[in-house]
């Protein structure tokens, strides 16, 4: 069985949506978040998963945050930690520690559109296709190696919350997919390579070919 901590800062939906793929071999043993009205908390709570709360405010500095977070992390031993809309800069030393075992979801095709207001950022490049990445978390934000990514059309008339909420159910597919590639032992990372056993390759991770309009 393999040990799963899940961060949040808010409403958690990438959390619910693995909680709720019911992954075998998977055990979330902890749902911690940095902000004690994180809503998600509440749907971990009703899943008889333990919750707890790191919250930024009360520790003075991003280091001290980070090492607190730490500490409440490996109190359950987890092989995996997932950050699931958990909206913290974190230090190059926690980043190292978890190396290998820290996946993200970002809004956006990466390398395109790193950080906040991805949505908007699409829509302003005029792209004509936008998504969402799956990627093991470097020192560098948004910019670590891609494990899967999903795409999709930007349609005539899109605002940023259309797009958005189209993006949002292709992160509900491929996130779990990419922990269950991880409890199964097919995710491997080498030398900044990704290789998922038993997909074909596909240079920078593997892709979910753009949904039809």
């Amino acid at each position: 069985m393999k040990k799963l901590v899940i961060l949040i800062s808010g409403r958690g939906s990438n959390m619910e949506a693995i909680i709720r793929a019911q992954i075998p071999g998977a055990e979330v043993s902890a749902v911690i978040a940095n902000r004690p009205d994180a809503e998600g908390l509440a749907f971990a709570v009703d899943q008889g998963i333990v919750t707890q709360v790191v919250d930024h405010k009360a520790y003075p500095s991003r280091e001290a945050f980070d090492a607190a977070l730490a500490d409440a992390i490996d109190a359950h031993r987890p092989d995996l930690v997932v950050l699931a809309g958990f909206m913290r800069v974190l230090t190059d030393a926690f980043v190292t520690r978890y190396a290998g075992r820290l996946l993200n979801i970002h809004p956006s095709l990466l390398p395109s559109f790193p950080g906040l207001h991805t949505h908007r950022k699409a829509l302003e490049a005029g792209v004509r296709v936008h998504g969402a990445t799956v990627h093991f978390v470097t020192p560098t934000l948004d910019c670590g190696p891609v494990v899967i990514q999903a795409a999709v059309p930007v349609l005539p008339g899109d605002d940023e919350a259309a797009l958005a909420r189209r993006v949002l159910e292709q992160e509900h597919r491929i996130y779990p997919q990419a922990v269950r590639w991880f409890v199964d032992g097919r995710l491997t990372l080498t030398d900044g390579r990704v290789l998922v056993q038993g997909e074909r390759a596909q240079p920078g991770g593997w892709t979910v070919p753009p949904v039809e309009a």
